[in-house]
């Protein structure tokens, strides 16, 4: 019998703990300290339909946490085939400037939600499940809990006019911290 991977183990622990508020630090002990632990739990989720709920489907969650309410019906596996290739994938982080495109922060910096090192992500503008492609034009750079709480309500890029007319809208402070991010991601010596 061949070794068995971090996803079924991921797979193997819920099903053994079916009802049970489950924390981040258990789902990386079940998988012998995967560090990707978290996307073999999406991928169960998005790829395979488990019902399992995060902080961002249920307020009785906090971050971290984890619950699958019920069996899932065990479907034959899908065949998923990761169609953005790492060539894409570079491109997109380039263009992006190696910064989440929702928040702003940058790979190495702490992630103030998860007080985590950040890493990207490559995501979707318009997801794959509303008919979105798998091209330049409709993916972005994205941290992990942009990118965790951007599935499937991820809307259009922002229009110029009304990005313009948000800052327009906030108060002195917040244009001064917009501007600053602006010229430290754009200052060239």
């Amino acid at each position: 019998m061949g070794k068995i991977g971090s996803k079924e183990k991921i797979r193997r622990f819920l099903l053994a703990n079916i009802g049970r508020v489950i924390d981040s630090h258990e789902l990386q002990e079940a998988a012998d300290g995967a560090v990707q632990y978290s996307r073999r739990l999406r991928e169960l989720r998005d790829e395979e339909g488990w019902p399992i709920l995060s902080h961002n489907d249920s307020a009785k969650l906090k971050p971290g946490q984890y619950l699958l309410k019920e069996k899932p019906e065990i479907k034959d596996r899908p065949q998923f085939s990761r169609s953005i290739s790492t060539k894409l994938r570079a491109e997109v982080l380039d263009r992006n400037g190696f910064t989440c495109q929702m928040c702003g922060i940058t790979p190495g910096e702490t992630d103030p939600s998860t007080n985590r090192k950040v890493r990207l992500h490559v995501g979707h503008i318009k997801d794959k499940a509303l008919g979105g492609k798998d091209e330049l034009s409709n993916l972005r750079a994205l941290c992990s809990t942009c990118n965790q709480g951007a599935k499937n309500v991820t809307a259009e890029k922002p229009s110029k006019i009304w990005l313009l007319s948000q800052v327009r809208r906030a108060g002195q402070d917040e244009q001064l911290a917009v501007y600053e991010w602006l010229r430290n991601k754009f200052h060239t010596d």
